[in-house]
């Protein structure tokens, strides 16, 4: 199941890149990505890698950045997320 959420939410996240950055379509895809990324390896394994103390700044930039794009500002959301997923998975 998580697999299969993480792949439909990069499949919504890429769609919705492709349509001019349309902004239901990247918040339905980030909440399936996290979504499935917690069905994979769990609800305390995702919380403790998201809130290491190294990790806080790309957390902060990750997920401001779905926040942004759940307000309907999609293109600054996504190099917001952009640039925190960057630095989370230096």
């Amino acid at each position: 199941i998580g697999v299969g959420l993480v792949g439909f939410g990069l499949f919504f996240i890429l769609f919705g890149m492709l349509l001019y950055f349309d902004s239901v379509l990247l918040a339905f895809g980030n909440i399936l990505f996290l979504s499935g990324l917690v069905f994979i390896i769990g609800f305390k394994r995702t919380f403790t890698f998201f809130f290491q103390r190294p990790k806080l700044k790309g957390t902060s930039f990750f997920f401001g950045g779905v926040l942004i794009v759940l307000m309907r500002w999609p293109i600054l959301g996504m190099l917001l997320e952009a640039y925190g997923f960057i630095t989370l998975f230096r």
